[in-house]
């Protein structure tokens, strides 16, 4: 049998795999809407867990997006990887250039691999950096909004 919390993340990913859902307020209603009794602060503490993300899209609107897990990893070790080893993230036409602490190019080349974000073509990474070919110049500057909110937003938990 599942349990309310089960029941309740398995409708949060759903709808958020389904919609365009932009607000916590939005995403609390539609899962009020479903049948489930929830409060936004429970709510936010599901979109940690879950680990779901604000996206930013090539037309600068946001929205949740389920981070998908690769193995083992967790969504939240993917993002720790990553927002402790970045330094800047800027890009130059379609591709964005990440400059990370000595040695930690390569991990954080991995942990955003595995994070499955659209828009991405493909990862170089050497000792300090990582480039990361997008399909176009709209994707990349949304990718930098999305990855600068993911750095941003994991230093504050």
């Amino acid at each position: 049998m599942k349990t309310a919390k089960n029941s309740r993340q398995e409708m949060i990913l759903k709808l958020i795999r389904e919609q365009d859902i932009t607000t916590q307020e939005e995403l609390t209603s539609l899962v009020r809407e479903s049948g489930i009794n929830t409060t936004q602060a429970t709510v936010s503490r599901d979109i940690k867990d879950l680990g779901i993300i604000k996206v930013t899209l090539p037309n600068k609107s946001t929205k949740y997006a389920v981070l998908d897990r690769t193995g083992d990893s967790a969504p939240g070790r993917l993002l720790a990887v990553f927002s402790n080893s970045v330094r800047t993230i800027e890009n130059a036409m379609n591709i964005v250039v990440i400059k990370t602490l000595p040695g930690m190019a390569q991990a954080a080349a991995s942990a955003l691999d595995s994070m499955h974000l659209s828009g991405i073509v493909g990862t170089i990474a050497g000792d300090d950096t990582v480039f990361v070919a997008s399909s176009g110049m709209d994707e990349a500057a949304a990718l930098v909004s999305t990855l600068n909110d993911l750095v941003i937003g994991a230093g504050e938990c």
